[in-house]
């Protein structure tokens, strides 16, 4: 990448730690802390909160994700998108929804309550890839949503949104997605691959602090259903700008996705995600997903060359930013890895890798020269 050390000025970790651990929660860059700090230093000094914080990253964030901002809602976090995507389906008798045996636990148990009364199918992995061929024969005409992650958190392996689209809808169910592993590192387009929810977190990927999610709701959609939460941020915001009192004898809900927001969100979170998201966009997620893959080829060469079993697929049709391989004792070399400052997560049996844009070749190397002598 260009001017990576540069870039790097920009992620003060990089003085400190080898941080190879985005998949799990980013370092904040630079930009992020500032847009924060500058946020609070107006509510401490006049009690103001910066005219430039009234969006919230709405629009950056469906730049990211082909989408328009009257299809995004703001939201606490991904579990919470997906609970609201569950909740405002129905579930005729003898219904299912499909997922994986791969997922993360949120994207399923929305749907495990027992209220809900629907049945769950899951289609079994080999060898850490999900067969389309496999998906096609879960879903069918009983089959009310498929719910997956867009990039499954423990082995990296990506999901083919646009093909699962048209299966999914050829059974007039919907496609729920659990973005939170891949929204920031590659280009996305939710109107093309036609999802239906998509949901993800900031402060993975997108660098940005906990506390602040992001809700895609197809623009057909939003009219359909009721919210399973109101307040006040869910109704026609014009009626408060227009009068100085409360209507509280009408629920007047928004038009937008914005009906599925319902009171007020941690605003400094948003504002430093928004920071985030406009600092990706001016890099461009093209040349971000570029850096990413190169930096995960060189992880799938070294764990080889090393002779370590690799858990991640290497097809670039299905890989991201997240590379897993074989240890012997995974929590015990993560820890000493953490001694070295070198950071990296421990997830199915293996050593979980998960570099952005920043990272190093050399940070690579380092890393994995560690892991040698550990399982020397």
């Amino acid at each position: 990448m260009e001017n990576l050390t540069q870039v790097r000025r920009q992620f003060p970790v990089t003085k400190n730690k080898v941080f190879l651990n985005h998949a799990a929660q980013s370092p904040l860059p630079k930009p992020v802390v500032e847009a924060v700090q500058k946020h609070l230093d107006k509510a401490s000094r006049f009690g103001e909160v910066s005219s430039e914080a009234e969006d919230l990253g709405k629009q950056y964030f469906a730049k990211l994700v082909g989408a328009k901002p009257g299809e995004i809602a703001l939201i606490e976090n991904t579990s919470m998108g997906l609970n609201i995507a569950a909740n405002v389906l129905r579930y005729p008798p003898g219904s299912k929804v499909v997922t994986t045996d791969l997922e993360y636990p949120s994207v399923v148990y929305p749907w495990l309550r027992r209220g809900l009364g629907v049945k769950i199918h899951y289609v079994k992995n080999v060898d850490g890839r999900v067969s389309l061929d496999d998906m096609e024969k879960a879903v069918d005409d009983k089959t009310v949503a498929v719910t997956i992650s867009h990039v499954e958190y423990a082995n990296g392996f990506r999901h083919n949104l646009r093909v699962l689209g048209e299966l999914v809808h050829e059974h007039g169910a919907y496609l729920v997605v659990d973005a939170i592993q891949s929204v920031g590192t590659m280009p996305i387009d939710v109107v093309r691959d036609d999802v239906d929810f998509f949901m993800a977190a900031g402060y993975k990927w997108l660098l940005s602090p906990p506390g602040a999610a992001y809700l895609y709701v197809k623009d057909e959609l939003i009219d359909k259903f009721e919210p399973p939460f109101v307040g006040w941020a869910s109704v026609d915001q014009g009626i408060f700008k227009t009068a100085d009192f409360y209507d509280i004898w009408n629920l007047n809900l928004s038009k937008t996705a914005s009906r599925f927001e319902v009171g007020s969100p941690s605003t400094m979170s948003f504002v430093g995600a928004a920071a985030a998201m406009k600092m990706l966009l001016d890099v461009g997620t093209e040349k971000v997903k570029t850096r990413i893959m190169k930096l995960t080829d060189h992880v799938i060469d070294s764990v080889k060359d090393s002779g370590l079993e690799l858990q991640t697929p290497e097809e670039k049709s299905c890989r991201s930013g997240i590379v897993n391989f074989k240890v012997s004792k995974p929590l015990k070399i993560v820890e000493r890895l953490g001694r070295k400052k070198i950071v990296v997560s421990a997830r199915a049996h293996g050593i979980r890798v998960s570099p952005h844009y920043y990272n190093t070749e050399e940070e690579i190397s380092k890393l994995m020269e560690e892991v040698k002598k550990a399982e020397a």
